[in-house]
This record gives structure tokens, sequence and C-alpha cells, in this order.
């Protein structure tokens, strides 16, 4: 079974989201999974620069309506 968090940054700017994402994978083991959600739009291009620099895999990336859902692996 896979540890998972799920984090809320619906009303966050930039760089809040990813700033406070990079803080919740730190409470996952490797290999645990954080489902983010945000509607800064800011966030679409911030989330996959943020896994490349870290290493973090970005498993997901969808769109809810106005809500923006990353899935990121902790590497």
């Amino acid at each position: 079974m896979t540890d998972s968090l799920e984090y809320d940054a619906t009303g966050l700017l930039c760089p809040l989201p990813v700033l406070r994402a990079n803080r919740k994978l730190r409470e996952l083991p490797i290999g645990g999974l954080l489902t983010v959600r945000a509607t800064d739009p800011a966030a679409e291009q911030d989330f996959p620069a943020y896994c490349k620099q870290t290493g973090h895999e970005l498993v997901e990336t969808r769109r809810d309506g106005e809500i923006l859902v990353f899935v990121i692996r902790k590497r």
C-alpha cells in the first residue's frame, strides 16, 4: 500500500502552492503520493518545473473544471 496525502492549495497564488506542496512531500516516505489541487494558473507550469528540478515524478496532471490537479510521487 502506498502512503498518500492530499493538499488543497485552491485560492493560493504563486509561489505558495509549490512551497506548501514541498512541505507536505516531506511528510511522505519515498514512493508516497501527494495530490495537490490548485486554482493558480501559474501552477500549470510551476509543478512540472518543480518536479523536474527536485527529481520527484509528476504522475498525473488534470483539470477538474477550474481546479488543476497534480499527483506527485516522492523520489
